[in-house]
């Protein structure tokens, strides 16, 4: 037994065998016991690290100073990188979404593109929406604008919303202040400038084949008819009904609120404000020197918090403030709009605690040169295995944690640029959404809120994130050979 054991905890494949074992009986926790992933990862990783044999005083602290314990930096050492990102990033897009820019932006993108290009402009939507807004309040959102479109269109349901959700899955895989791009920027170390940008260069050619291409031969085969029941709204019957110019469906904007709906460019401006602050502060680094003022001032702008913080603040004076709201009802906004993100906070936190463990035990190490041995690039590593977390587990969030914690040893100095390590960190997005199946809440959502069978969602949405997937590492893995 004590063989078994030292075997365990010194061996390089000991420690994969350790390493493996921990994920089985995290997978076990979440999908058979039902365990909250928060839960699930924070029984795991304590389980690990006593497996493994850390001392007790290195896993949880001592009474005087449990400040520098594992669970401890584990969790704080993310949590102060993310918390206030995530919760500004809430923040802002609650108030864009009160304030009916979703109305506004599908109106003008309507106009732009006409019916025949309805579909395109209902992918830019999700696109531009899905930047501030979560995945799931994205649908609820945007889905009645999506029935409308589809009714007055005539066509197939499936022809409008696939080309939208592949926008809001993409911006929430690849692109800050969405949860677990913000998780990999504090568990990998890179910018989220960097991010931004990478998520953009890979996560566009990912969007275009699902949700345009694949979208439009889907939408175009699969006829699924808008229920009149989910027409439940005045004003989107209005719409509906309201001839075939694709500008009345901005009949539907102009009274869902109750003030005229702010213009397109403000939403844009503010969508744009934080986006560009970080990115300014990114290429500032590169290009200015080290000492100068206007460095200084760009890379306090273009701090992720700062950034978004002014966002925030200009949101709720232009969108709040000067169009008849009070302080107060802006505060209430605020509280309602962060009660969701408690959890997703304590999930990543407890993921990076995971993720320490297995830092600290030595498995990163062993994985390292296992992997090295097997001339199996870091990349095409991080991304097999958060295929296989999604799949097994059916959260996007938790796939990323874990990866991200099971892949930080492998970055750390290797000496890779931020751009490699960037490229890392979406090759872990782009795993985290594959082949989304019942096992995945989002399944099931887009399966009501679009009138699908199972069936038809598994031919439609599922094979739909399976090439949002691919297409998008294929793009992170050649860049990825290019620069490292």
């Amino acid at each position: 037994m004590g063989a078994t054991v030292d075997w365990l905890r010194t061996t390089t494949p000991g420690l994969l065998v350790l390493c493996g074992l921990a994920i089985a009986v995290l997978l076990l926790a979440i999908i058979k016991l039902k365990l909250e992933p928060f839960i699930a990862l924070l029984l795991t990783g304590l389980g690990l690290a006593l497996a493994a044999g850390l001392p007790v005083t290195k896993i949880v602290g001592t009474v005087i100073k449990p400040g520098e314990s594992l669970l401890e930096t584990g969790f704080g050492g993310i949590l102060g990188h993310i918390a206030v990102i995530i919760g500004l990033g809430t923040v802002l897009g609650a108030i864009l979404e009160r304030s009916g820019g979703a109305d506004v932006l599908t109106g003008r993108l309507l106009n732009l593109f006409g019916d025949k290009g309805a579909p395109v402009a209902m992918g830019l939507l999700g696109l531009i929406f899905g930047i501030p807004v979560f995945f799931d309040i994205g649908i609820f959102v945007l889905a009645p604008l999506i029935y409308v479109a589809a009714k007055r269109g005539g066509r197939s349901l499936v022809l409008y919303a696939m080309p939208m959700l592949a926008g809001l899955s993409m911006t929430h895989a690849f692109l800050p202040p969405h949860p677990g791009p913000v998780a990999l920027g504090g568990l990998l170390n890179v910018s989220l400038g960097w991010l931004i940008l990478m998520g953009f260069v890979c996560g566009i050619p990912g969007f275009i084949a699902a949700g345009l291409v694949w979208g439009t031969y889907i939408g175009k085969r699969m006829q699924v008819e808008v229920p009149d029941e989910f027409l439940v709204r005045p004003e989107d019957k209005v719409a509906a009904n309201a001839g075939d110019g694709p500008g009345a469906l901005q009949a539907a904007g102009a009274t869902s609120t109750e003030v005229r709906p702010p213009s397109v460019w403000v939403i844009g401006a503010i969508i744009a404000i934080p986006l560009l602050l970080i990115l300014g502060a990114t290429f500032g680094s590169q290009l200015l020197d080290g000492g100068s003022t206007l460095l200084s001032v760009l890379t306090f702008l273009g701090t992720p918090a700062v950034a978004l913080l002014i966002a925030v603040l200009v949101a709720f004076f232009v969108l709040g403030v000067r169009r008849g709201s009070t302080v107060q009802e802006l505060s209430t906004l605020t509280a309602e709009s962060l009660r969701p993100v408690g959890m997703l906070l304590l999930v990543v936190g407890a993921g990076a605690f995971f993720g320490k463990v297995i830092s600290a035990t030595g498995i990163g190490t062993a994985l390292a040169d296992t992997m090295s041995a097997a001339g199996l690039p870091v990349i095409v590593l991080a991304y097999l295995i958060s295929c296989g977390l999604r799949i097994a587990q059916g959260s996007a969030t938790v796939a990323i944690v874990t990866t991200g914690g099971i892949v930080a040893p492998l970055v750390a100095g290797q000496g890779y640029s931020q751009v490699a390590i960037a490229l890392i960190a979406m090759a872990i997005a782009a795993g985290s959404i594959i082949l989304s199946h019942v096992n995945d809440g989002g399944f099931w959502i887009i399966a009501k809120y679009f009138n699908l069978t199972v069936k038809q969602t598994l031919q439609s949405w599922t094979v739909l994130e399976t090439v949002l997937s691919v297409v998008s590492f294929a793009v992170a893995a050649i860049l990825f050979a290019l620069v490292s």
